[in-house]
């Protein structure tokens, strides 16, 4: 039929599928290290989870767990919204 998916033998593009190297999961710094505190008010600290255009760094890049990465966010809208940290890519950080 015109609408079946190619197998695993007929690729479209023609070559093999790659494999991925295996990438060791990120421990969470927060959870590793419990002295480490996240506060709105330290944009030294949450300076790493944005990138250069100011958008917040997904948990799977990060390696925060689910509780962390969820506090992070909140510290860093808090911190935007006090012009402690850039909302978007043309300004620049304190």
């Amino acid at each position: 039929m015109a609408n079946e998916r190619p197998t695993s033998q007929q690729r479209p593009a023609g070559g093999p599928r790659k494999r991925r190297p295996f990438q060791r999961r990120k421990v969470c710094r927060f959870c590793a290290e419990k002295n480490l505190t996240i506060d709105y008010k330290e944009p030294r600290t949450l300076r790493y989870f944005i990138t250069e255009r100011g958008k917040i760094v997904p948990r799977r890049i990060s390696g925060n767990c689910s509780a962390h990465q969820r506090e992070i966010t909140e510290a860093i809208k808090r911190a935007r919204n006090l012009a402690l940290l850039p909302i978007a890519s043309n300004h620049t950080l304190p």
